[in-house]
């Protein structure tokens, strides 16, 4: 028996011709099966089997085969928005905070308003995470991610909820909805809950929990300044996004071999985030790029820096003063792609007041999000709740704002 596993299709196609075997057909049913193996035909007319258990990465281009042949032949590719060249986004020394100048200090509350406003997006150095945190966290995502996809699957020793581990676009029914990646999108009230010595002694576990408090910290800090920035009381954040509210993702993008057959293929589709503030820790690959002015821009990586964005409900929550901007992360054909993001969210209940927007809570918006996704194949977003032009909205911003 012949046992022969790649990541690409048509490497893997090369390599079987070489040995006198052929594709047989199958569907992502077929493959996703409890077998979960890939099966070649040799010129005998002999099954065979070909290994996927240990793989680390999901089936994306085996399961998608198909919606890129039809997305080729149907020219379903949407028209995309011209790409400038890598930037650095604005960079604010949070130090400046800290030396007892009154001058400086308010200079740079000035630069993280202005940024939000201008940009949505901005990098931030001296934020007061040790290195090594950020280091260990970055070492265990990758051991993280270095599982086999099956053991990925089924993932017990953290007791994360069902559906943390997340893979491609399930809903994806064009080549415009796909993403080449995997991620754990995990509860921090998973980590914070987690008991047990199996559990505690976990270094994932007491990692994850380590760099969800020290950044934390950083994003109510950074609400907070925004909120000071516009007249507004501080107190709003620290009583509803609480560390059981926000959520931590662990994203890998996987090497893209059908990158440079499909160009426009990407690691994540284009997005605003549905929170807050988003602390995102990148590292030195690159692939984020955002929407500036009509165009999309490539971010730099900073290895010194984390990246700060703006989410939904903090445009919301400002009247559109400061911008959730669409972002996405372009895909690789050499190199894989790791960050991790943090998302400072509100409690589930926590109601949203705006001049701009009908008033909603959080799990409103989480629950239009999702059914827009399902029925749409993509996010909607804040358009959803904007008051009609002469339309009457009574707002109460007053009440603890």
């Amino acid at each position: 028996m012949i046992a022969i596993y790649t990541r690409s299709h048509s490497t893997c196609t090369r390599k079987m011709q070489d040995q006198g075997l052929q594709w047989l057909q199958s569907d992502h049913t077929e493959y996703s099966s409890k077998d979960h193996t890939l099966i070649a035909m040799p010129m005998n007319n002999q099954p065979v089997r070909m290994a996927a258990r240990e793989s680390p990465d999901p089936p994306l281009e085996i399961t998608y085969n198909n919606l890129m042949i039809s997305g080729k032949t149907q020219n379903y590719w949407q028209p995309e928005l011209p790409v400038v060249e890598e930037c650095e986004l604005p960079l604010i020394d949070l130090k400046e905070l800290d030396l007892g100048d009154s001058d400086k200090n308010l200079a740079c509350k000035k630069l993280i308003a202005e940024a939000s406003r201008e940009w949505g997006f901005f990098q931030v150095i001296n934020h007061g995470i040790p290195s090594q945190v950020l280091e260990i966290m970055r070492a265990e995502q990758v051991k993280l991610f270095k599982k086999p996809f099956e053991e990925k699957k089924s993932y017990k020793d953290l007791n994360f909820s069902a559906g943390s581990y997340r893979w491609g676009t399930p809903s994806a029914t064009n080549v415009n909805q796909l993403s080449w990646s995997e991620a754990f999108h995990v509860p921090l009230s998973d980590i914070l809950l987690a008991s047990g010595p199996k559990i505690h002694n976990n270094t994932l576990s007491s990692t994850m929990e380590q760099f969800a408090a020290r950044v934390s910290e950083l994003a109510k800090k950074l609400a907070g300044i925004l909120a000071e920035e516009m007249g507004r009381k501080t107190e709003f954040f620290e009583e509803t996004c609480l560390p059981s509210s926000c959520y931590i993702r662990l994203n890998r993008y996987p090497v893209c071999p059908v990158v440079i057959e499909h160009p426009q293929m990407l690691g994540i589709r284009p997005h605003t985030d549905s929170d807050f503030i988003t602390v995102l820790q990148q590292d030195g690959i690159g692939g984020l790029q955002l929407v500036k002015d009509g165009s999309w821009i490539a971010v730099k990586p900073n290895p010194h820096a984390l990246i700060i964005n703006i989410g939904d409900l903090f445009q919301a929550w400002s009247n559109d003063v400061y911008k959730s901007v669409e972002h996405r992360v372009v895909a690789n054909a050499e190199k894989e792609r790791f960050s991790a993001a943090y998302f400072y969210c509100p409690s589930k209940d926590t109601v949203i007041e705006s001049d701009v927007y009908k008033s909603f809570s959080f799990g409103e918006f989480k629950k239009q999000v999702a059914d827009d996704v399902q029925t749409f194949g993509h996010k909607i977003g804040l358009s959803r709740f904007l008051i009609p032009p002469g339309g009457y909205h009574q707002s109460s911003l007053g009440g603890g704002f």
